[in-house]
């Protein structure tokens, strides 16, 4: 089984999506499911069809989560140097050929948030930084061919970068 990486506070807010889903979620659908059943014939009830959609998302979510939070494994950030591109590093590099900087933060595939600047280690930028230090050039794989970079600076990951 493999273990996917977390941050402790992307781990709690998975577990707590969990949660809700398990006691709110799952709740709500439920009473809506026997709202709707109240209504009379269900082949031509959309009520009843869209809660049982609902239901089935909440419950493929539920199933996922479960298996995600059981394969699980916190990062111990303290271990971390962040001398080195690594999962828990916060990245930034500068675009050889125009110069413009972009800072990225280096965690697993369930916390990743482009719109936050969070990345997959899994993602073509990151598989290309990870294992470098600063002043390194790397070569980013894009859908208009390689790319050059070069590491900025690197530091260590904080609450405020989450």
């Amino acid at each position: 089984m493999e273990k996917i990486p977390f941050t402790q506070h992307g781990l709690d807010k998975l577990k707590a999506e969990l949660t809700n889903l398990k006691s709110v979620e799952r709740q709500a659908v439920i009473r809506a499911i026997a709202e709707a059943r109240e209504h009379g014939d269900l082949s031509e009830n959309a009520e009843y069809h869209a809660a049982r959609e609902r239901q089935s998302f909440i419950e493929g979510r539920i199933t996922e989560l479960e298996d995600v939070t059981s394969r699980a494994e916190v990062v111990d950030m303290t271990r971390l140097t962040g001398k080195t591109v690594t999962f828990g590093t916060k990245v930034v590099i500068a675009d050889e050929e125009t110069d413009a900087e972009s800072t990225y933060v280096i965690v697993g595939p369930y916390e990743a948030d482009i719109s936050k600047h969070m990345i997959s280690t899994s993602s073509p930028i990151a598989r290309a930084l990870i294992g470098k230090v600063e002043g390194d050039s790397v070569e980013v794989q894009t859908p208009r061919g390689p790319h050059p970079y070069e590491i900025v600076t690197i530091s260590l990951i904080s609450e405020a970068d989450l």
